[in-house]
């Protein structure tokens, strides 16, 4: 399943992508909106400001903004920054391989086959959209 961290963070960064102007968005005003803890919210938004999504402005006036147009931020790479390997199992993943433990013959798992392809569909469609595709 989807964790939290990363369905706040989808829901945080349409937020941000949505206002007109771009301008910095207190981190009370989102997660009144979108009904997150303020919390929790404020370290996702660091782990994306860290990833390169987000900005931030202190003071008056401040809050977190997007520093790339929605249109090139990719859903994958959201994704993987927020939840991690694609892959639901570690033999199954491209950037996170490991073996099973207990799997004697990977090339005839089954489990490791039918988890490739889900793997391979949800790579597909998570890297076939952006931030505009989802937020517009």
């Amino acid at each position: 399943m989807l964790s939290k961290k990363t369905k706040y963070g989808i829901k945080a960064l349409t937020f941000l992508a949505r206002q007109e102007d771009q301008t910095p968005v207190a981190i009370a005003d989102i997660a009144k909106s979108e009904n997150i803890s303020i919390k929790f919210l404020e370290s996702i938004l660091l782990l994306l400001r860290h990833s390169g999504f987000l900005g931030a402005k202190k003071g008056k006036g401040g809050g977190y903004y997007l520093i790339k147009e929605p249109k090139d931020i990719n859903m994958a790479k959201v994704y993987r920054i927020l939840e991690g390997p694609i892959a639901l199992l570690p033999c199954a993943s491209h950037n996170f391989y490991e073996p099973c433990d207990d799997c004697t013959d990977e090339a005839s798992c089954a489990v490791r086959k039918l988890m490739t392809e889900v793997r391979d569909n949800t790579l597909m469609i998570l890297e076939n959209n952006t931030l505009a595709d989802i937020a517009f």
